[in-house]
């Protein structure tokens, strides 16, 4: 595999579980609109949940990347027949060069955390950018955090909130946001799958989903969290 890119292949009941979080995801989503631009990437699209909610904004096109060979299927019946979007069963990294400057803006929610090397994973995006395009990282937090069920579906990290910031500069992007996400997750996660080391189950998204999900989308509108499970981060191409 490429060493730059996903080295982890993995399809199981969380990726089942996570299709329930609807109002999660249009929360990412939301913070995301504004910078998206017409030629989006996503890269590790899993089966399609997000790539769905992408094509519901203006953007013109979205080119899904996912190299597992048992979650492209998926993700590709979702989207094969919608003339705006492309699949692309390969790593990012294999066939950057082939989308040199096409992007308006790459995206990876849940992603960053998989690769080995994220470093020249950046580079990679920054090849693909148009000059003042972004990215946008949705990524889990806080290393106290990490958890056997982390392990199991391949998480090399959690970021600490400055790591995130320095690793995206580093690479040549302007950090035009960063922020932490969903304060209300620390607590359960923390007992949940570090103390008790449960799995995720889809009573558990759902639950989640409906019920605090909604309300910590206002809260964390209203003020920023000093803390949060995962983060949220927009960087712009410096070029």
């Amino acid at each position: 595999m490429n060493a730059n890119s996903l080295e982890f292949e993995y399809v199981g009941n969380d990726l089942e579980a996570m299709s329930f979080a609807t109002n999660y995801h249009r929360w990412i989503f939301e913070h995301f609109t504004s910078y998206l631009g017409q030629n989006v990437a996503e890269v590790g699209a899993g089966t399609g949940n997000f790539s769905q909610l992408l094509l519901t904004s203006t953007i013109h096109h979205l080119t899904a990347f996912e190299p597992s060979n048992d979650m492209f299927p998926l993700l590709h019946q979702k989207l094969r027949h919608l003339p705006r979007a492309t699949t692309v069963n390969e790593y990012f990294g294999t066939v950057s060069h082939q989308y040199t400057r096409k992007f308006d803006s790459v995206v990876y929610v849940n992603v960053l955390e998989h690769i080995e090397h994220e470093r020249p994973e950046l580079d990679f995006v920054r090849q693909t950018l148009k000059p003042k395009g972004h990215i946008c990282i949705f990524a889990p937090a806080l290393p106290f955090l990490y958890s056997s069920f982390d392990a199991s579906i391949g998480h090399k990290r959690r970021y600490q909130k400055q790591q995130l910031a320095n690793l995206v500069e580093s690479a040549g992007f302007n950090v035009v946001h960063i922020k932490y996400f969903d304060v209300a997750g620390i607590l359960p996660w923390y007992l949940n799958f570090v103390l008790l080391r449960k799995n995720l189950t889809v009573d558990h998204v759902n639950l989640y989903d409906k019920v605090v999900v909604p309300i910590m989308r206002i809260v964390e509108q209203m003020t920023p969290v000093p803390f949060g499970k995962n983060l949220l981060l927009i960087g712009q191409n410096a070029e």
